[in-house]
Parts: structure tokens; sequence; C-alpha cells
């Protein structure tokens, strides 16, 4: 799968949650998690099936202004406003940090401000955090991963991966400086 994404939660209302946010995170292959505003020790969130704390690198920042992403690095708000982009319609980004709210609240305005785009689950009311992001991550991996095409009736044949076709070189030609 191509480009990277990373996933985090500003402020904590349930450290088991961000465990389990984390830890999923950990399975769909983040490269890395963060917190901003919370205080989240990934010692204690740790379970038998992932050990996240030691495996993949944790950012902790103190308030959105402190927040730093990688250079071309797209964040991402998952929050259910009226204005929010619904998740089926949403392109993700190749490179992405998507960032959730804690279940007693909502992203703060300064966060949605520093956003690149608010994203929505279309669902009837919010989510857990775990589970809203467990969601957009499954979502990603469905849109950049390479799957066969879904049967057209339940039980039918799956749609083979299509094999990559090259093309040929690409030779760019230089412009001579002396010519206009």
């Amino acid at each position: 799968m191509r480009g990277y994404f990373g996933i985090g939660i500003e402020k904590v209302s349930k450290p088991m949650n961000a465990g389990n946010l984390f830890r999923t995170a950990h399975g769909f292959g983040a490269r890395f998690i963060f917190t901003i505003d919370a205080q989240c020790d990934l010692d204690l969130i740790k379970s038998d099936t992932s050990s996240v704390g030691s495996e993949v690198p944790y950012y902790q920042y103190d308030d959105v202004a402190s927040l730093t992403l990688p250079d071309r690095c797209e964040l991402v708000g998952i929050e259910l406003t009226k204005e929010a982009i619904e998740l089926p319609s949403f392109r993700h980004p190749r490179a992405a940090a998507y960032v959730l709210g804690m279940e007693r609240g909502s992203l703060s305005p300064k966060l949605i401000e520093c956003c690149d785009y608010i994203v929505k689950i279309p669902t009837q009311f919010s989510l857990n955090v775990a589970t809203a992001g467990a969601i957009v991550m499954y979502d990603r991996l469905n849109t950049f991963g390479r799957f066969g095409g879904r049967p057209v009736t339940p039980g039918g044949p799956i749609e083979p991966i299509p094999e990559h076709e090259f093309g040929g070189a690409v030779w760019k030609k230089k412009k001579n400086k002396n010519t206009k």
C-alpha cells in the first residue's frame, strides 16, 4: 500500500478507548500515533495482541499549537458536523494524520481550523472513539489496498486483481537555454 497514515486523539476521557484505538491503528499499519492535550500512558494500555508502545512511534502534544506533522502530511479531523464530508465520498490523502475527539466532546475549534479536511461517518449519532477510528482506517485500507472486486452476487466469484502494466521509458528533452 502506498503512502502512510497516523492517527490520534484530542483529549482523552477514557484511556481504555485510546488504547483500543492505538492497538487497532497498529493492526491497520499506522506509522505513528499521537495525543493532543491528553495524558496517556502507553505502558498501561498494552495488551496481549499488540505492543503498540514499542512498535509504533507515539507523539504527545501539549496543545494544538505544538502539533507538528511530516511535510505534505494532511490533517483529517473526524467529526460529526453538518458541513463535514461523508466518509464514503472522501478521497483519503496519500499521507494523512487522522484526529478524533474524545467521547464526551468534539474536536476543539482551534484543531478544526488546523484540519485540511473534516470527515464524518454517516451515522445517526456519535460513535465510540475507537470504533470510529477503526471505521476510518478500514475505509483507508479498502481505498488504497489492492483487493479483488466484490462479486456481483453473494457467493459469486471475486474479480482478480489486474496485473500492473508498465509503460515504456519516458525521456524528457532538455531545453536549449539559447533558444526562446
